[in-house]
């Protein structure tokens, strides 16, 4: 059995992205990057793209093509700021789950490490603003 049968299938990821969407719902760093009023088509881009990388469904390559995390977040700013934000409200959607330890940390060890990679700058001042600055995330 894969991870994504594992912990529940797609119920348990839109659970997760969900309640990380919630927390992103309210961030006043982060918030600003998601050019959506409603942060429904965010939503379900990382949910479909977390469910494909764990063994689910093939929609996101599909709808989306290739996931190319960094070429898609490249045009904004991730600094260490908005690393740990977007990891706090990640760490509380994980929380959420209730998953058995195992499990969860195989998760959150993915997720720590893509917040890690997704950093293209050690600034911490402000992002840049404007049209372009809608975040497309996976």
């Amino acid at each position: 059995m894969n991870f994504f049968d594992a912990v529940g299938g797609e119920p348990t990821f839109r659970k997760l992205v969900d309640e990380f969407y919630a927390g992103i719902a309210t961030d006043p760093l982060l918030r600003p990057m998601y050019p959506e009023e409603d942060l429904g088509p965010a939503t379900e881009r990382l949910t479909l793209f977390l469910m494909q990388y764990w063994g689910g469904p093939n929609t996101y390559s599909a709808e989306r093509g290739h996931p190319r995390l960094r070429m898609r977040h490249a045009p904004f700013k991730v600094g260490p700021a908005e690393r740990d934000a977007w990891l706090l409200h990640m760490r509380r959607a994980v929380d959420s789950l209730d998953l058995p330890p195992e499990q969860h940390a195989t998760l959150w060890d993915y997720l720590e490490r893509a917040a890690y990679f997704m950093v293209n700058t050690m600034d911490d001042g402000p992002g840049p603003a404007g049209p372009t600055n809608g975040l497309k995330t996976a």
